[in-house]
């Protein structure tokens, strides 16, 4: 490949990794944001959740396209392709996390969660390291850290312990005759919402190891999230 049309096909690499950085980011906005809107009751901050979403599937739509067109026009192999290839998987998990954070604030205008200081405690609890996971995994991307990725995928059994528990505490809640079970019905799909986009973190920072050694670790479990 001639010098001048590799340092373009470089660069074009790096677009793509930039773009994808770009909606990374977008997604982690807006999972705080929808959690900032549920827990203050905000329904005007939900409704923007929600409206930008639409910003999220463009990105995904342009990275697409990006892609296919780069394979199409210079054929990559080996480390180039999985540049690709990664770029194009991680921002279909990013857009399910965006996916969950308009499903999230969604729920904002229907659901008030209890006084309750263990439940409260306990979804920012669940909130928190979802927040962390993706965070971990897209900067793990952006720097190709294999050791940060590798921390992310260690993180998902303690996520599923704490899912467990808002789970069970939610349930009990559900069985209280004194408490409206519109209200905290809701609160269940949240903390599922949570809990896949812990999953969906996992899943980025696979790909992210899958870069950098071309090992399919994820190939396991991948098919089993959503």
């Amino acid at each position: 490949m001639h010098e001048k049309t590799r340092k373009e096909y470089i660069k074009a690499l790096q677009i793509v990794q930039q773009k994808v950085n770009e909606m990374g980011e977008l997604a982690h906005i807006a999972v705080d944001k929808s959690m900032q809107a549920l827990f203050s009751g905000d329904v005007k901050l939900a409704e923007k959740v929600m409206a930008d979403d639409d910003i999220i599937d463009d990105y995904i739509i342009d990275i697409e396209d990006y892609c296919l067109l780069l394979i199409a026009k210079q054929q990559p192999i080996a480390h180039d392709l999985r540049v690709i290839a990664t770029g194009f998987k991680i921002s279909t998990d990013i857009e399910r996390i965006g996916d969950h954070a308009f499903d999230i604030a969604r729920t904002v205008e229907n659901v008030r969660i209890p006084p309750d200081k263990t439940l409260i405690k306990i979804i920012r609890e669940l909130s928190s390291c979802a927040l962390d996971m993706v965070a971990k995994s897209l900067e793990a991307y952006k720097n190709r850290d294999v050791k940060l990725a590798d921390e992310v995928r260690h993180t998902d059994k303690a996520m599923d312990d704490i899912f467990a528990r808002t789970f069970y505490t939610l349930s009990d809640l559900v069985n209280d005759e004194t408490i409206d079970r519109k209200k905290i019905i809701p609160l269940l799909f949240i903390a599922r919402f949570l809990e896949r986009i812990g999953d969906h973190a996992v899943n980025i920072a696979e790909w992210v190891i899958y870069l950098e050694t071309a090992e399919r670790i994820h190939q396991r479990n991948f098919n089993n999230r959503v």
